[in-house]
């Protein structure tokens, strides 16, 4: 069970058998401490939406930490790691605990890419942090502002769960940055990436691809190949992704109605950004800002 020593919100959903998902809110000016008790069987996948917080082991001996819109990856099959979790004020997580069988089931036809289900590692402990994704943001906020029905809340957690975890395990079948030969010229990569910051600095009214490719001296087709092989998507591709992660934190802010957020992001019409950010999040800005507000 959970046991905390300050006042939050903390909630354990089980959306099938060997598959839980937590949600811990800390509202507080101070601390909050939750401890559960997890066995080496399970895998634990830990999203923070919010603030930070700390993880410690073998009994305060070992720390580590996870800051906003960062995950970590836990599992060490030799070994129970009981969750000992130091939620710091202001802050939000939530977390997937799975059985490595529940979790072997369903990506068996996978196990090549995903490292620690491979035959040479599956009883080695495996760690990974990393960022989180403005796909995987919108079904942690999703999950922390859950509002429904009580009746159908672990059919819709179960749907938001298998949801994450297919984002967080997301591969780009084009992306090889290893094989490919075009990164191997260090000149042409510190170029590609300068298009990106250029993108990022004027979204709201980016260049043309070929006006792109001009500015930082490579050829449109380089700068094409050498963007998706480094980024994995195409130069507007990942520039639409990012205003819709901007615009995503305009909203989440409040200090923005959904007019000024799009102006912002570079779309001179309302209907236009709304169209967009439905498309990419599959709700309005409008519902969207309900729901973290409600």
């Amino acid at each position: 069970m959970i046991k905390n020593d300050a006042r939050g919100t903390f909630e354990e959903t089980k959306v099938d058998d060997g598959f839980f998902v937590l949600t811990f809110q800390n509202e507080n000016k101070e601390t909050v401490t939750v401890e559960r008790d997890i066995d080496s069987s399970f895998i634990q996948f830990h999203f923070c939406v919010k603030g930070s917080s700390a993880f410690q082991f073998n009994n305060g001996g070992y720390t580590l930490n996870i800051k906003e819109e960062t995950s970590l990856l836990l599992y060490n099959p030799q070994r129970d790691l009981p969750i000992h979790l130091n939620v710091n004020p202001n802050s939000w997580l939530v977390s997937l605990i799975i059985s490595i069988k529940k979790f072997h089931s369903l990506f068996s036809q996978e196990a090549d890419y995903i490292t620690f289900l491979s035959a040479d590692n599956i009883d080695k402990k495996y760690y990974k942090d990393g960022k989180i994704l403005p796909s995987m943001s919108i079904v942690l906020n999703q999950l922390i502002h859950y509002n429904l029905n009580q009746s159908i809340k672990n059919l819709y957690f179960k749907g938001k769960a298998f949801e994450l975890l297919s984002l967080y395990f997301n591969r780009n079948e084009d992306a090889d940055v290893e094989q490919c030969p075009f990164l191997v010229d260090e000149t042409n990569v510190i170029k590609i990436r300068r298009a990106k910051d250029i993108i990022i600095s004027r979204m709201a009214e980016p260049p043309s691809l070929q006006e792109l490719a001009d500015e930082i001296d490579l050829s449109l087709k380089k700068l094409k190949e050498g963007f998706k092989q480094i980024y994995g998507d195409s130069v507007f591709s990942f520039l639409l992704d990012y205003k819709m992660e901007v615009a995503r934190k305009y909203l989440e802010s409040g200090d923005y109605n959904v007019n000024e957020v799009g102006l912002k992001v570079g779309y001179s019409t309302a209907s236009h950004f709304i169209a967009a950010f439905k498309k990419k999040y599959g709700t309005t800005p409008k519902k969207y800002l309900m729901s973290v507000s409600s």
